[in-house]
């Protein structure tokens, strides 16, 4: 290694030292000078030490790095336990910080550089969401996290040993293939359900539906749409929030289209951009309309992360692969439009799924994009139906009129 490279490499397990300093010195920032353990300065020498001993161990032996390692944990800890016992303070995460740091900077060194710099960054994050992350925490009751464990020990003992092959005479069902899919469609809801069971009630109606869509698009439109009857004043707000939802759902096709299969993406590209701007524009101006009025939702969605929750979408999907193989064997491409707009009506990420799927070699790519668009329309225009269902008739037609533009936007698109 050349000077200039072991120059860059030592500065950036300074610089990783200092990253974890500066959180760990602000944290602490209203303690007195000298009664803290570690702050800046101690975290940038300990990167530093961790580099410097990178470098000499490669000169002198791996085993004088885990030598080095093992005395400055020993002194790092002295210290933090005399800090603990003077504060009652017994959190160990300084401790494994310190730790952490010294193998980083000497990873800098000796190792991958990037991987070096991404597990500073991501300790760094980890470190500043203390509070967060124990509100999260705070916010999650047993059966969530017992479904939860349950599901990811049915993914990783279970899913190892299912067969990675079709099983049925038609060639559609892949037991691997729709497990594997079902958990990425649960860990995608998860992350929306988990801004709403975090933030609450203290999410405004615009967060909420952004978060809601992302976890349940058409039940986040119910919740809107029967808030809708006791705030009325709040009618064009409440609108804007399921537009937004549905938007949600628009981009959401678009990025488990592009994940699954990219090569679909591109003829769906402009129609999903088209209905999405005119859904964000309506969204905007009633948004703008209803300045002043307050309503505040609380989105009644189940943890998608259940074990009941994800064998329906697994039988869901199941279905729609299988009705979709035996409606384009029998009567062609009618057969898998009726599939999709079908389950338009309910749902539209286990149709993305199977025609992304089915578009590897059983159907055309292109009316697998035009069946995955007409689901996504179905479901747009079925949300103006139980928002006028939920709601009332006047929030049907506000909603309603701008999912219509958005979906004939979205055809002239297509069709162009």
């Amino acid at each position: 290694m050349d000077e200039n490279a072991l120059l860059t490499r030592l500065a950036v397990s300074l610089s990783i030292g200092l990253l974890i300093g500066l959180e760990r010195g602000w944290r602490t920032r209203n303690e007195d000078d000298n009664q803290r353990a570690a702050g800046l300065r101690t975290f940038a020498l300990t990167g530093l030490l961790g580099g410097v001993t990178g470098m000499v161990g490669q000169q002198h032996g791996v085993v004088l790095i885990g030598l080095v390692f093992l005395g400055h944990s020993a002194a790092f800890t002295a210290f933090h336990w005399l800090e603990a016992r003077a504060e009652r303070n017994f959190s160990v995460t300084s401790v494994v910080a310190g730790m952490s740091t010294f193998m980083l900077g000497a990873l800098a060194v000796v190792g991958d550089l990037n991987a070096a710099v991404a597990g500073a960054v991501a300790m760094a994050v980890l470190l500043a969401l203390r509070e967060q992350l124990h509100r999260w925490v705070a916010s999650l009751s047993w059966p969530e996290i017992r479904s939860g464990l349950i599901l990811l020990a049915m993914t990783f003992l279970l899913l190892p040993i299912l067969p990675n092959r079709t099983i049925d005479p038609w060639d559609a069902i892949n037991p691997y293939l729709i497990w594997l899919l079902t958990i990425l469609i649960a860990a995608v809801s998860f992350s929306g359900y988990v801004a709403i069971r975090v933030f609450g009630d203290r999410l405004g109606v615009m967060m909420a539906a952004l978060a809601g869509g992302l976890a349940s698009s058409t039940a986040t439109t119910m919740t809107l749409a029967e808030l809708e009857r006791s705030h009325p004043q709040s009618r064009s707000l409440l609108a804007a929030g399921i537009l937004t939802a549905g938007l949600v759902m628009v981009a959401r096709v678009g990025v488990l289209t592009s994940a699954l299969n990219p090569a679909l993406l591109q003829p769906m590209l402009l129609p999903l951009i088209c209905g999405g701007g005119i859904l964000a524009i309506g969204a905007v101006l009633l948004l703008l309309r209803s300045r002043g009025a307050s309503a505040q939702p609380v989105l009644k969605i189940g943890n998608p992360l259940e074990l009941t929750s994800a064998l329906k979408m697994a039988t869901l999907l199941t279905l729609i692969l299988l009705a979709a193989r035996l409606l384009q064997h029998y009567f062609g491409d009618a057969g898998v439009f009726a599939t999709a707009g079908l389950s338009g009506i309910a749902d539209v990420d286990a149709i993305v799924i199977s025609m992304a799927r089915m578009a590897m070699g059983v159907v055309d790519p292109a009316l697998a994009a035009q069946a995955i668009l007409l689901a996504t329309a179905v479901n747009t225009l079925v949300k103006a139906v139980l928002a006028a269902i939920a709601g009332d008739s006047k929030l049907g037609l506000l909603v309603g009129l701008v999912s219509l533009l958005a979906v004939a936007a979205g055809a002239a698109a297509l069709l162009r």
